[in-house]
């Protein structure tokens, strides 16, 4: 969200024309052929051999001798390293939930994975009429809260197995079915929550409330935070398709886009016995306060 004052600014023009093959280098991710890297700059061969000569002498781009492929340099890559470790998804998220509460009308709250689980660490109330709220620091539970589902359904870690395999364990004496009976609701509905791209519950946690949670990723492709809305059952369309889904995966879009995400992650790498999702069963547990 650039602010509007940046946008009036005026500035050096050659270098934003510049830095298009920069973006194009990038883009591709592999060395290019002069014509082909300023066909995609838009712009012609001999203005972008200019560019590229300069870039070459600050180490933003190099050549190879042999076959003439441009690529991106040294200098690039420390450009990218520093800027990774200056990524505070919290902070970044900041205005992605500001924007997000205001546009849906309903409480936001930005979760990370902690020494206990799924952890919120910031929430924005609606400010509504009903106001439903989430305190920082609460932990989520994986197969009754929208946010645990959807740490269960995308985020790798050994550390949720263990913690998955005691909900399973006391989920199923508490529906009295058996844990493999249980985990196999789970894993159906698992795969549910992945082809939507976001996960959702209905009640099973807190009498009257809806959630939906959409995974949050990094530059390395891997689940970092998670993006939640809540709101009372009957103002809250939980159906996957609703306007209101698509707002909250477009929002955990934008904060991962914002943490060097390319929008590539490959959630089918995780075991089937990290798993999890919202069996029937789990809705007849004792519902958990937040």
């Amino acid at each position: 969200m650039t602010p509007e004052p940046t946008k009036q600014r005026q500035g050096i023009q050659s270098i934003e024309v510049g830095a298009r093959l920069l973006r194009a280098l990038a883009a591709n991710g592999r060395p290019m052929m002069l014509r082909d890297l300023a066909k995609n700059a838009s712009m012609p061969a001999a203005k972008a051999h200019r560019y590229l000569v300069s870039f070459m002498r600050m180490g933003l781009v190099e050549q190879d001798a042999n076959t003439g492929r441009y690529d991106l340099g040294g200098f690039s890559l420390e450009l990218g390293l520093a800027s990774l470790a200056r990524l505070d998804p919290v902070r970044l998220a900041a205005p992605v939930l500001e924007d997000l509460c205001e546009r849906i009308g309903e409480t936001v709250a930005l979760a990370m994975w902690g020494t206990h689980g799924a952890t919120c660490v910031r929430w924005v109330e609606a400010g509504g009429p009903i106001t439903v709220t989430l305190r920082t620091g609460v932990v989520l539970p994986l197969t009754t809260s929208a946010t645990g589902r959807s740490f269960a359904a995308f985020y790798r870690s050994p550390y949720l197995k263990k913690q998955l395999d005691e909900e399973i364990r006391t989920g199923a004496e508490a529906a009295h079915t058996t844990p493999t009976a249980f985990r196999r609701e789970l894993d159906a509905l698992l795969e549910e929550i992945r082809s939507h791209g976001i996960s959702r519950a209905s009640g099973s946690l807190t009498p009257g409330i809806n959630g939906f949670s959409a995974p949050v990723f990094d530059h390395t492709g891997n689940m970092v935070a998670s993006i939640t809305s809540l709101g009372p059952i009957g103002n809250f369309d939980n159906e996957w398709d609703s306007p209101l889904a698509q707002s909250i995966k477009d929002a955990a879009a934008t904060l991962s886009k914002r943490l060097g995400h390319n929008g590539t992650e490959d959630v089918a790498e995780v075991a089937p016995s990290e798993k999890t999702a919202a069996p029937k069963a789990a809705a007849r547990r004792k519902p958990q306060k937040t």
